[in-house]
């Protein structure tokens, strides 16, 4: 039995294997980056090295380190989580060679899997139907190009090592794909050191499926049932669900034994999962086996009743599976919905910072795995997503229920967050009628309802009765009311506030009046404003107060007197010839030169940020006065890359 596991990861993944390794007598060995030092997911490890500077590349992906670092604390296994190395055929062979246990499979299962192209190969002769298209060794532009117009348009463009949406772009037209081409594969080579794509027909309205995979040494491989993935933005998952409604128990068994197939085609040992995309007449396309645990993995194992993880731990320590084939059947539904650092208000894009406050929902069938608290540093160095809320229940409509309240009741402050987006999808008529597939957020999503808007005035009452409530609000001068000045935006809302007789009650006047009554519970305030009643949670650190309410937060501050903000106002704003970074990252690209000409929307440069490629356009036609940056250079939010002029 392993004794010592080192967790190569970080975040809610290892926190959750730490978890699992101790309930089993195993002690947990942690890893971290210099931006990491202080990391939650440390608190959980009995000892941890560090293994390099914050940038991933010479840290999370060093394996020559991280190898390093196990033989110092004595590990005897290491578990290598999802991401990072989790499926590199090489670092599971360096484990190896150093004598220490891989919980995972084969480096030779790794390796044929964790290309796609080799996997489709594989499959295909197993007898497992697959995505038409070009998976060729031929990698040059003009090949590419060429097996492009043969496939036709749509077509996506995906990275053979990768996952997670890296490295993947759906083209549209013939004019459109050697951009994307070069995108995907310098976005590939800086996520996985590989920039080999293969080309596949793009599906129209798919939905995608995975199924769950066990083997062990023995012989014995099973499935443990599908997960939907179908709701994604940008190629990345967002909510998966255990099962699928769009699966018949014939489908689930015709599909599971494909997946077993597959799996068998590598001699597949530990837990992996194999992705297909199904289509609306039913028939099935092999896409990818993932060759370690998935993100997803919780719902599966409220629904079967099984824990994944300390099944990985039994496989890699040589013990055979006990549970059957017949064994496995689906009991109740769970549903994860992925709560990620991205704004709303600024195209989803990823938000960094300090979790000021941080409260995730309790209660019957509601699960959080987390790999931050109240003050965890959000950087632009890892992947956004913050944590994951399982929703589980006898069925899918109580499953939902219990998905939209803990949803209403998770608590961030600190950083933006995609719980507005969650909560849309978890009250959506469509999802809760089981129509979802990969294209349901671009169909059924006006993002503009996500955006920042003015509060809504129960909003800035509960802003006025929290700070009532804690005594935080300036005190009256003598016969004086409490004066409350709110900034919200470019919004400015005034009250008097003079307290009466009676305990936690005040007359407002002035842009809210009548009688207020107010008292706080935790992080919650009840307001009532003569008949009108509201509740939300709100927080306070001293300067910026967060009023959470049904899904979305608004931030106010305290407004400066009229006369100072009068003085204030002859201040200019920022130059608008100026295009900044929305976001901290890393410049990868600059299409542009002083003095060219471009177009509304022209590529100006390209930023990495979380591991992702975003394009950075020009906002209409202009002249490039100055580029301001230099490929490789890291750049703050907010930062100027390109003066504009006419």
């Amino acid at each position: 039995m392993i004794k010592r596991l080192l967790i190569a990861n970080r975040g809610e993944i290892a926190v959750r294997v730490a978890r699992a390794a101790r309930e089993m007598g195993i002690v947990p060995l942690g890893i971290y980056s210099e931006a990491d030092a202080d990391a939650y997911h440390l608190a959980f490890m009995d000892d941890a090295r560090c293994v390099g500077p914050g940038e991933a590349a010479k840290s999370y992906l060093d394996a020559g380190a991280i190898v390093a670092a196990a033989l110092a604390m004595n590990a005897d296994a290491l578990h290598p989580g999802y991401g990072f190395l989790s499926e590199r055929a090489h670092f599971a062979r360096a484990v190896g060679d150093a004598g220490i246990v891989f919980v995972g499979p084969s480096p030779d299962a790794m390796a044929a899997m964790g290309s796609k192209i080799e996997a489709k190969r594989r499959v295909r002769d197993a007898g497992v139907p697959t995505v038409p298209g070009y998976d060729g060794e031929d990698q040059s532009d003009a090949a590419l190009n060429e097996q492009a117009k043969r496939i036709g348009f749509p077509l996506m463009i995906k990275a053979s090592a990768g996952g997670g949406g890296r490295g993947m772009r759906v083209v549209d037209s013939s004019d459109d794909f050697r951009e994307a081409l070069e995108s995907a594969k310098r976005e590939a080579r800086a996520a996985f050191g590989d920039d080999t794509v293969l080309l596949e027909r793009y599906l129209r309205e798919p939905r995608h499926i995975e199924f769950q995979i066990l083997a062990d040494a023995h012989g014995a491989t099973i499935h443990l049932g599908e997960r939907e993935c179908s709701i994604q933005r940008r190629h990345q998952k967002i909510v998966e669900e255990a099962p699928s409604v769009a699966l018949s128990p014939e489908l689930r068994a015709e599909m599971g034994a494909a997946a077993v197939r597959a799996a068998q085609s590598v001699r597949y040992t530990n837990a992996g999962t194999c992705e297909f995309m199904l289509d609306r007449d039913g028939s099935y396309y092999f896409l990818e086996m993932n060759a370690r645990l998935q993100v997803e993995h919780p719902v599966t194992e409220l629904v079967y009743g099984i824990d994944l993880v300390q099944w990985q731990l039994r496989i890699a320590s040589g013990e055979p599976l006990t549970v059957t084939q017949d064994a496995v059947q689906p009991r109740g539904w769970a549903i994860e919905a992925r709560v990620y650092a991205e704004d709303p208000a600024n195209d989803m894009l990823p938000s960094t910072g300090t979790i000021a406050h941080w409260l995730a929902p309790e209660g019957p069938g509601i699960r959080v795995d987390s790999g931050v608290t109240a003050g965890s540093v959000v950087t632009h160095y890892y992947d956004p997503m913050l944590a994951k809320l399982i929703a589980s229940g006898s069925d899918r409509a109580s499953a939902i229920a219990r998905l939209q309240l803990a949803l209403q009741g998770f608590t961030i402050d600190g950083v933006r967050t995609n719980v507005p987006l969650l909560l849309w999808i978890a009250r959506d008529d469509a999802f809760a009628r089981g129509e979802t597939t990969t294209h349901f957020l671009e169909e059924r999503l006006d993002e503009s309802i996500l955006a920042h808007r003015a509060p809504p005035p129960d909003v800035t009452l509960l802003a006025a009765a929290a700070l009532l409530t804690d005594g935080r609000a300036p005190w009256r001068i003598a016969g004086a009311g409490i004066p409350i000045r709110l900034q919200q935006g470019s919004e400015t809302r005034a009250f008097i506030a003079d307290a009466a007789a009676e305990a936690q009650r005040w007359q407002l006047s002035g842009d809210r009046a009548g009688q207020l009554r107010a008292h706080r519970r935790g992080d919650v305030v009840h307001a009532t404003l003569d008949s009108d009643s509201v509740s939300g949670a709100v927080t306070y650190d001293g300067a910026t107060i967060d009023v959470h309410r049904d899904g979305s937060v608004w931030n106010f501050t305290f407004a400066t007197p009229p006369s100072v903000g009068a003085a204030a106002g002859g201040h200019g704003a920022a130059d608008a010839a100026h295009v900044t970074a929305p976001m901290p990252g890393r410049i990868v690209k600059i299409a542009i030169a002083d003095g060219d000409a471009v177009e509304e929307h022209a590529l100006l440069v390209v930023l990495e940020a979380m591991k992702m490629e975003h394009r950075i356009e020009a906002p209409a036609a202009a002249t490039v006065k100055a580029v301001l940056v230099k490929e490789g250079q890291i750049v703050a939010g907010g930062t100027p890359l390109v003066e504009l002029g006419s």
